[in-house]
């Protein structure tokens, strides 16, 4: 913490302040634990309540479509008005419903508790994701990439934990991870610190240009393409972490604890892919990084639905790397398409990710349930066909050109 108020000495200079950077991304991460451990105790829950797919698929949209209609309405309301110390009270709203899941006993229970979630995630993500680039120091790539690696990690390690605490010990052990919520609440209270001591410092400035870098309607074109990318990532990434415990139970016949491992694997190289994709993108280029991860990730979903345990395992990992790459990009590109508008941006892309992600994952439950598990892999290995989407994408040339000096 004293690393944080050192960082806040010079809140005005144009450094990369990682201390600050670095405190948010653990931040994600805790955020990111308490969230991930819904999925992860699905297989128990599936049992212990007799749950069917759909319903499965019900508690994650539940919990993203939450997320999903309120970040971008917090991210553009601290657009105006940035409140530093909301970031704690997201992570209380988190704490509150990892309680209700630890000793809920019906399935609506279990539905406020993923809602709780959600509405931490929406009021932590918008602001969270504003404080890595105020720190940034104009390494924006790089920022936004330490501070979602931080939320890889977080979501990688939930399954361990289910596996290794919540299933041996049961529904109920859940409880004890609120103890990491208080330790996210403590680091958040100086992150916002931090911040209020920037705005306070950087009260006298001229505020960044909002002046768009490119016709409206081109912008537009493009904010809808980036969407729609974020759609055929989240599409596919959903149904790996809500049924590819199912997926590798069913075909391989793995115990409970050797798929949660599986999806570790997974998840631990969406937060590989992450933290390689943002300064890639600062050296080469936001859409040639975009380019690469949504169609270079194509040849190896098309495979792992007819792989073996080993190859599902190897492909899994290409497959998380090299798709998750793309996001940190994105976002970046978005926020540059439209300055000023950070908070706004994060939200309807970090909040339309959880959406688009909560609602796939309803309508995979259903057709789970109706054509089998495997059936929907198959179809989700041509999602990444849509990222030829990216041809529509100003360049980034373009955009530096077009970009207001102010």
């Amino acid at each position: 913490m004293s690393d944080i108020a050192a960082g806040a000495s010079r809140p005005a200079a144009e450094n990369t302040v990682f201390p600050v950077i670095l405190a948010v991304s653990l931040c994600h991460l805790l955020n990111d634990v308490l969230q991930s451990l819904l999925a992860a105790i699905y297989p128990m829950l599936k049992t212990d309540y007799a749950l069917d797919f759909w319903q499965i698929g019900l508690l994650t949209l539940t919990f993203q479509v939450t997320a999903s209609l309120l970040q971008p309405a917090i991210g553009l309301y601290t657009d105006r008005r940035p409140m530093p110390q909301s970031l704690p009270i997201g992570m209380a709203s988190s704490m509150c419903g990892l309680l209700l899941l630890a000793f809920a006993s019906n399935y609506p229970l279990l539905l406020a508790g993923a809602a709780m979630i959600g509405i931490g995630s929406a009021i932590f993500h918008p602001e969270a994701s504003r404080v890595a680039r105020l720190a940034s120091g104009g390494r924006y790539g790089l920022a936004q990439s330490l501070f979602q690696v931080g939320g890889n990690f977080g979501t990688a390690i939930g399954p361990l934990l289910a596996a290794f605490i919540v299933v041996p010990r049961g529904q109920t052990s859940v409880a004890w991870f609120s103890l990491i919520a208080l330790l996210g609440m403590f680091i958040l209270r100086q992150v916002g610190n931090w911040y209020g001591r920037y705005q306070a410092a950087n009260a006298g400035r001229r505020p960044l240009s909002t002046t768009l870098p490119l016709p409206r309607k081109r912008i537009v074109i493009a904010l809808v393409v980036l969407a729609l990318l974020v759609f055929t990532k989240n599409i596919y990434t959903a149904s790996v972490t809500s049924y590819y415990t199912f997926f590798l139970i069913e075909k391989f016949d793995v115990t409970v604890q050797q798929s949660q491992m599986m999806l570790f694997l997974f998840l631990g190289a969406m937060a590989l892919g992450t933290v390689m994709g943002g300064p890639i993108g600062d050296r080469f280029g936001s859409k040639t990084v975009i380019w690469f991860s949504i169609l270079g990730v194509l040849p190896f979903t098309l495979a792992l639905p007819y792989a073996d345990l080993f190859w599902s395992g190897v492909l899994s990992f290409a497959i998380g790397v090299i798709m998750a790459s793309a996001f940190p990009a994105i976002v970046v590109f978005a926020q540059e398409l439209v300055p000023g508008r950070v908070g706004m941006i994060a939200g309807i892309f970090f909040g339309f990710a959880f959406g688009m992600g909560g609602i796939a994952a309803a309508v995979l439950g259903v057709l789970a349930d109706t054509n089998g598990i495997e059936w929907v892999y198959q179809i989700c290995s041509y999602l990444p066909f849509l990222g030829l989407l990216t041809i529509f994408l100003p360049g980034t040339r373009e955009l530096r050109v077009g970009s207001p000096s102010g």
